[in-house]
């Protein structure tokens, strides 16, 4: 049943009286406020379709599209007795596929990713046309050379073929982030377990060796050896060690794992300035947010986004000028994206921009405050996304200027830079002057013989369920509804949570959709009702620049305090 706007507001006035906490008043990340509310062009594309079309495609063993065939088997069996698959990292990427170096070159952070996009779009991929690629992707935990933990290769054979440069810290503790998410998409699946537990083990190990000094390129898993290289320094590894470890605990119950949690965020924490690379220091954010939430730390929250949105400052031994874009490049509000805010003007990258969704969105059910900026950041974020789409950008601002149809438009540019600077021809940089921005790849640049194609870049591409998960438009444009479960991994989820952010100057009335049983639905962040007993949809109110943090509960549902939390049929719901 339909409940009127005026029954709602009425309800959720007398519910404001109820003694449910003062309003939680919002931090702000003065990057984010540096963006539009709505960007312009402004539109959201249907994510959720962009990424079954991608999964269709890239496990199509005999796909007609004019790029061919993306995924093929690998027969080593490395690491354990069974065969894996491999997925082209770009388009016709002339270092793999099957007749390519034994067809053992390809990269977990390319085959995880389409798992979780899988996953996270409902698709089985435990038994599919006779294959259980869950299963197989074992073979990236590297037993056989001693490290013991989920790698990006198989083996270090093909490890100095690309993809972690030899040997490169975000690129060994990141694929065992994205396994521990495939594990609990697809939960139960034979020796996922002991994997699992060994990986915990292994960074708790790293974590006491390290004992708060994560000053180091990389680390020796099977020698418990920090070091250092001619890749910068990459403490904020300890992010990635800190979300792992908290999975474990949370899955496991050890106290060990906790423990080391919280040894390596503090780590992250007592860093004295940002050094943001990728993706470990927003996950480690989150961690952060969670242990101050649940375990009662006090971690520096605004400080870390600080440092991922303004980025990397220091020229000394590290990715100086990573972080997050704030621009508008000629005509289009090129806003929330990651990557080099001083290369060439701007590089920005896909899946780095994509991945950061994942833990940014459920933090804001730990820590409220951050609702409105990452409600208004995230409304760049899906915005800037789909200019790496070869279908989303005239011509005249890609590359490959009609090549729509090569995969029709399944698969992104790697990147989108602010100008075109390459002088190699197939950039076809003379063409290309004066525009902004221009949709391109470096996947020409990683190879000799790599063709032009190989800007199209199915690792970057293999994200796009994170957002198809996470972003649902609604009747009001300019108005998201987040999904802040699907990618809250080992947590309690038991209650539908989303996030809704109101970018306009006024208040303004949305549609909320519902399903057919009855619901009372509480913001977090005022601490009120603002509809009681509704089925269907709802219509809802929401301030101005503002967010809203719902979370769905049976009609009827009692909320206790419990000291400064609320408690809904036995599970936190406000910290």
């Amino acid at each position: 049943m339909k409940r009127s706007f005026a029954i709602l507001a009425f309800a959720a006035l007398i519910c404001s009286c109820c003694g449910y906490g003062s309003k939680t008043e919002q931090v702000s990340i003065s990057r984010v406020d540096r963006m539009p509310a709505i960007p312009q062009p402004y539109k959201i594309i249907d994510w959720k379709q962009k990424a079954i079309d991608f999964d269709n495609y890239v496990f199509d063993f005999n796909s007609t599209l004019p790029a061919g065939p993306q995924i093929w088997i690998d027969n080593a069996q490395r690491n354990f007795p069974q065969a894996t698959f491999g997925i082209y990292t770009a388009m016709k990427d002339d270092r793999q596929g099957p007749k390519r170096n034994g067809g053992e070159f390809h990269e977990s952070l390319n085959t995880l990713h389409v798992l979780i996009s899988a996953g996270l779009m409902g698709i089985d991929k435990t038994n599919q046309d006779g294959y259980n690629y869950v299963k197989m992707v074992q073979n990236y935990f590297n037993k056989d050379n001693g490290w013991n933990i989920v790698m990006n290769n198989t083996c270090p054979d093909v490890a100095l073929l690309g993809g972690g440069y030899g040997r490169d810290w975000w690129y060994d503790v990141y694929p065992n982030i994205l396994y521990y998410a495939v594990c609990e998409l697809f939960p139960d699946v034979e020796g996922a377990d002991e994997i699992m537990r060994t990986v915990a083990d292994q960074f708790a190990k790293a974590d006491e060796v390290l004992a708060g000094n994560y000053d180091y390129s990389y680390f020796d898993y099977s020698t418990m050896e920090g070091k250092v290289n001619w890749i910068p320094f990459q403490q904020d590894a300890a992010g990635g060690h800190g979300w792992v470890l908290l999975a474990a605990y949370n899955k496991y119950g050890d106290e060990k794992y906790l423990e080391h949690a919280k040894s390596a965020i503090a780590a992250l924490d007592g860093q004295a300035e940002s050094r943001f690379y990728e993706i470990l220091l927003p996950m480690g954010i989150y961690t952060a947010a969670r242990l101050n939430a649940e375990h009662g730390t006090n971690y520096d929250i605004s400080k870390m986004f600080d440092w991922v949105f303004e980025g990397c400052t220091n020229p000394e031994n590290s990715r100086t000028g990573w972080g997050i874009t704030c621009d508008r490049w000629g005509d289009y509000d090129i806003h929330g994206l990651q990557g080099s805010l001083t290369d060439g003007g701007g590089f920005a990258f896909l899946m780095n921009s994509i991945d950061i969704s994942w833990p940014f969105v459920p933090l804001v059910k730990y820590q409220p405050q951050y609702a409105r900026a990452i409600g208004r950041w995230m409304n760049n974020l899906a915005n800037a996304c789909r200019f790496f789409y070869p279908d989303q950008l005239p011509d005249e601002h890609q590359c490959l200027p009609g090549m729509q149809d090569y995969t029709n438009s399944i698969i992104a540019y790697e990147g989108l830079r602010y100008e075109n600077i390459n002088p190699d021809p197939r950039y076809d940089r003379e063409r290309t002057q004066g525009v902004h921005p221009v949709a391109l790849g470096d996947g020409p640049m990683w190879y000799p013989t790599n063709p032009k194609e190989s800007m199209f870049s199915t690792y970057s591409s293999g994200s796009a369920g994170i957002l198809g998960a996470i972003v649902e438009t609604t009747d009001v444009e300019g108005i998201l509804r987040l999904n802040c479960n699907v990618t809250d991994f080992y947590a309690d989820r038991k209650f539908p949570v989303y996030l809704m952010y109101n970018p306009y100057d006024e208040k303004r009335e949305v549609t909320y959709s519902l399903g057919s049983e009855s619901k009372d639905l509480f913001d977090i962040v005022s601490r009120t009702y603002v509809a009681k007993d509704v089925q269907d949809e709802a219509v809802i109110c929401l301030e101005a620049d503002n967010s809203a943090v719902i979370v769905e509960l049976p009609a009827g549902t009692i909320i206790s305090k419990d000291g400064k939390k609320l408690v809904a049929d036995g599970q936190i719901i406000a910290y």
